[in-house]
């Protein structure tokens, strides 16, 4: 799996908890409420920020599995310690190669973030069918599912907008990725394995207030259309100019389009 910088996910989070779907998080949390004590697995984990959005929220007693194979991301996971009684243990794991190892002993829920439009549909249908095997309620935030919008319009937007989307289906590390497309496969594929979803809009809306995550999307973006090879350098490189250039008057903002669900069993163990 490609990876992602301590300083990006530290740069995210903050957007990310604001992001997260209310009635999507209710629902996993009323799902849980019941339970004196429970055992979470973290898919893909980063520094540790799903256990900080989901652990003021659940039962005292907690048990956390925090699965990443970045070491340098997973000692950042038990820097700060999670609200209430709760034990974490981070554990490195290659998830292209040990997924069903990830989801062995007791588990109440599956969780992730960020992690599903990284995926390729073999890999994803390998989870859902490992995860409805055990019956274990599963929990997905913020899966870009392509939708970008930016203000000030620009007549090279759409553009950019489609070569982003080219290049999150290239191959980041579990064969090509499903990119926009992840959030929907993954509800129709647990669906027919018979699940019950709930699922919301969790979008990042990014104004003059953000413009040090603004900078590095638009940054990233611009690299992502020239290494598609769909426009020249000089036109993205003009298209970052402007928008840079938005961006330093205070007029520049830009919602990123995500999706978060939670997929509960018909009858679990």
């Amino acid at each position: 799996m490609s990876g992602f910088s301590a300083d990006w996910l530290t740069l995210r989070e903050p957007h990310d908890l604001r992001a997260r779907n209310p009635a999507v998080l209710d629902a996993v949390t009323g799902f849980l409420e019941p339970l004196s004590s429970v055992q979470i697995v973290d898919l893909a984990c980063g520094t540790g920020s799903t256990l900080r959005a989901l652990s003021p929220c659940l039962p005292a007693r907690q048990n956390w599995k925090l699965i990443d194979n970045d070491l340098g991301l997973l000692a950042r996971t038990t820097a700060t310690p999670p609200a209430k009684q709760a034990t974490v243990t981070a554990i490195p794991l290659d998830l292209n190669r040990d997924l069903e190892a990830a989801l062995d002993g007791p588990v109440d829920l599956v969780a992730t973030s960020a992690l599903l439009d990284l995926v390729s549909t073999t890999w994803l249908d390998r989870l859902a069918i490992e995860i409805a095997a055990r019956a274990i309620p599963f929990y997905a935030a913020l899966s870009y599912d392509g939708r970008i919008a930016l203000t000030p319009s620009d007549p090279m937007d759409a553009a950019i907008a489609t070569a982003v989307n080219a290049h999150q289906r290239t191959d980041k590390g579990f064969g090509p990725a499903l990119g926009p497309a992840a959030a929907g496969y993954a509800i129709a594929r647990f669906e027919a394995l018979g699940y019950s979803i709930v699922r919301g809009e969790s979008d990042w809306t990014l104004g003059p207030d953000d413009p040090d995550i603004q900078g590095e999307i638009l940054t990233g973006w611009a690299d992502a259309a020239h290494d598609i090879g769909a426009l020249s350098l000089a036109d993205t490189a003009a298209w970052l100019a402007r928008r840079r250039d938005a961006l330093a008057e205070g007029r520049s903002s830009l919602r990123v389009g995500h999706v978060d669900f939670f997929a509960t069993p018909s009858a679990t163990r």
